[in-house]
C-alpha cells in the first residue's frame, strides 16, 4: 500500500465486520432522499424463508432484550446472534460506534489529521497535513517520519496498523485524548504530544497531470462527493480525458455514488437491488457528459457503492476500467436498534450491476489488469480515447 488517508471506516472493523460503508447508512438515512425504503419497511416485508431477513434480525432483537433482562450485555447476546446466524456482512455497533459510523459518511472523523505512506524501506512518512487540525498546529510537516506512536515504534508496521494506533482504536479514544508521536525531520527528532479531535476531511481530490489528463480520486462516498466530482469535470476542459480513480474506495453512501454517475451518464440505470425479495432499481439522471474520454481504476480495496459505479459504467460502456479485480462486497445491509442502543446491522439483500452481474464474493473484473502502472496505462488508452480517428 503506497499511501492512505487517515480518514477510516468505524472501529468495528478491527474485529472483522461491516468492512465497507456501504448500504448502511443509507438505508438509515435513505427515506430523506427517496433511494431506499423508510429503514422499518423491510421488517414488514414477507421473509424469504425460515431463515430470512426479517426472522435473522428478529432473532437478534430477542437475543438483546432476553439478555437485557437478565442484567447481561444486550450487545454481546446480540453478537453471538449474528455470528450464529452466518452473515458474513452482519455487525454489532455500540451505539457511539453507530454515531462515528454515521459521522464518517458526513466525511467526519477522530484524529490528528495525519495522512501517511509507507516507504519501501518501511519508513512512515508524512504525506499532507490537514490545515487546522492538531497536527498542522503542532508544526509537522509533510516530509516528515513517523517513527513511533505511544512510544511504540511504527517502521515496517502496514499503514492501517498505524492510523489505528493514532485514532486510538484499540481503546475506542473519543476527541481530546492524547497520543504521543515520535517523528523526524532530516537530523532532528523529536516528540509531540498532541490532543484528538473531531475533523472533517473532503474525499474527493483532484490533480492535472502534465499531458493535461485530470485525475479525480474518491476516498469515499461521502456526503458531497458528487458534487465535488461535478465541479472538478465543469473545471476541466472539455476535450481533456478524466480518470477516476476508485482505488481502495471502500464504499460509503449509495446516492452520492449514483449522482456521481449521473455526471457521466445521460440517464439509464445504474444498478438493480433487492430488499427481501422485493426488486428495485436505481437510475442516473440525465444530462452527463457522455462523451469526454473516461478511464476507472480500481483494485481489491474498490468496494461496495465504488463497485456499484465501476460496474455501471463499465456495462454501459461509459468507461474503460483498468486496474485488478475489485473487492466483492454487493450485499445490502439493514441496522437495527437494540434496546441498549447498540445497533445490530445484517444483510437484507444483494445488488447487482445493468447487464445483471451480480458482485458480491465476486468483484468486478477490470477491462485491463494493471498494477502500479495503472495510472500511466489510464494515460495511455485516454490518448486513444480521445483520437478522433
Amino acid at each position: 500500500m503506497s499511501g492512505r488517508d487517515l480518514f477510516c471506516q468505524p472501529r468495528r472493523i478491527r474485529r472483522g465486520a461491516a468492512l465497507t460503508l456501504v448500504f448502511a447508512g443509507v438505508l438509515v438515512t435513505g427515506a430523506a432522499t427517496g433511494s431506499f425504503p423508510q429503514s422499518d419497511e423491510p421488517a414488514r416485508e414477507a421473509a424469504s424463508g425460515p431463515a430470512g431477513p426479517r426472522t435473522r434480525h428478529e432473532a437478534v432483537q430477542r437475543a438483546a432484550a432476553e439478555a437485557m433482562a437478565d442484567g447481561k450485555s444486550p450487545m454481546e447476546a446480540a453478537e453471538r446472534a449474528v455470528s450464529r446466524s452466518g452473515d458474513r456482512w452482519g455487525a454489532v455497533y455500540s451505539e457511539d460506534e453507530y454515531e462515528e459510523f454515521r459521522d464518517s459518511l458526513d466525511g467526519r472523523y477522530t484524529g490528528v489529521g495525519l495522512w501517511a505512506r509507507r516507504e519501501r524501506d518501511g519508513r512512515i512518512e508524512v504525506t499532507k497535513v490537514q490545515p487546522g487540525s492538531p497536527a498542522a498546529a503542532a508544526g509537522i510537516h509533510a516530509g516528515d517520519r513517523l517513527r513511533s506512536v505511544d512510544g511504540g515504534e511504527v517502521d515496517g508496521r502496514p499503514v492501517t496498523e498505524v492510523v489505528s494506533l493514532l485514532r486510538g482504536d484499540a481503546e475506542d479514544a473519543p476527541a481530546g485524548t492524547t497520543v504521543t508521536l515520535g517523528l523526524q525531520r532530516g537530523t532532528r527528532a523529536w516528540t509531540e504530544k498532541l490532543h484528538r479531535a473531531r475533523l472533517s476531511t473532503d474525499s474527493v481530490t483532484v490533480r492535472r497531470l502534465p499531458g493535461g489528463v485530470t485525475v479525480i480520486k474518491i476516498a469515499a462516498f461521502t456526503k458531497g462527493s458528487a458534487q465535488a466530482v461535478r465541479g472538478a469535470l465543469h473545471d476541466t476542459p472539455a476535450d481533456a480525458g478524466v480518470v477516476l480513480d476508485l482505488r481502495g474506495n471502500s464504499g460509503g453512501l449509495v446516492t452520492e455514488a449514483v449522482d456521481t454517475a449521473s455526471g457521466f451518464l445521460d440517464g439509464g440505470l445504474v444498478a438493480t437491488y433487492d430488499v427481501d425479495g422485493a426488486q428495485r432499481a436505481l437510475h442516473a439522471d440525465s444530462g452527463g457528459d457522455t462523451t469526454r474520454p473516461l478511464v476507472a481504476l480500481v483494485d481489491g480495496g474498490t468496494m461496495s457503492a465504488a463497485e456499484m459505479l465501476t460496474g455501471a459504467l463499465q456495462d454501459r460502456g461509459r468507461a474503460v476500467v483498468i486496474g485488478s479485480r475489485t473487492f466483492g462486497k454487493g450485499s445490502v445491509q439493514m441496522p437495527t436498534k437494540l434496546p441498549d442502543g447498540s445497533v445490530a446491522e445484517l444483510t437484507v439483500g444483494h445488488y447487482r450491476t445493468p447487464s445483471g452481474h451480480a458482485v458480491d464474493g465476486r468483484g468486478v473484473t477490470p477491462d485491463l489488469e494493471a498494477g502500479p502502472d495503472a495510472l500511466r496505462r489510464a494515460e495511455t488508452v485516454l490518448t486513444g480515447l480521445g483520437d478522433p480517428s
